[in-house]
């Protein structure tokens, strides 16, 4: 059975909706996600994983939440080689870098030699039912690709 785990952080429950929406997707593809919240993770749990996904608001000009950063530091030497990667987050484009922890997340995947299997699921605020059910898509794919030995 393949795995797949979900990392997030939330301040205001926007990303965890994403990410509870992207459990949905993965469930649906067969495949029991492993879902947690970055304060009860840590990094070098990631190696055991089939997929990974990775989600956070961003916070102020673009950076990392404070509770993300820790874990994102924890990742530097990771090997995640073959590893099926993707990153989600909710921002406020009031501010002059839009999700930039999502895009953060993804280079730090891509560092660690995963594969970026999706293209970032990033939202305003909160999620809409058309950008949930995109969620529900990209837990979907993931868990499909690794279901399939990709």
């Amino acid at each position: 059975m393949p795995k797949v785990i979900i990392v997030f952080a939330s301040m205001s429950g926007n990303t965890e909706e994403m990410a509870d929406a992207i459990a949905e997707g993965v469930k649906l593809a067969g495949v029991e996600p492993i879902v947690m919240n970055v304060m009860d993770a840590e990094a070098s749990q990631l190696a055991d994983y089939d997929a990974i996904i990775l989600g956070a608001y961003t916070w102020g000009d673009g950076e990392l939440p404070d509770e993300m950063l820790d874990y994102y530091e924890a990742m530097d030497g990771l090997d995640l080689s073959g590893k099926q990667a993707a990153t989600f987050g909710s921002g406020d484009s009031a501010y002059d870098i839009f999700c930039g922890a999502v895009d953060m997340l993804e280079q730090k995947l891509k560092d660690c030699g995963a594969v970026i299997a999706a293209d970032s699921m990033k939202v305003e605020l909160n999620p809409t039912n058309e950008q949930s059910e995109q969620c529900r898509a990209l837990g979907r794919r993931l868990a499909e690709l690794v279901g399939a030995g990709v």
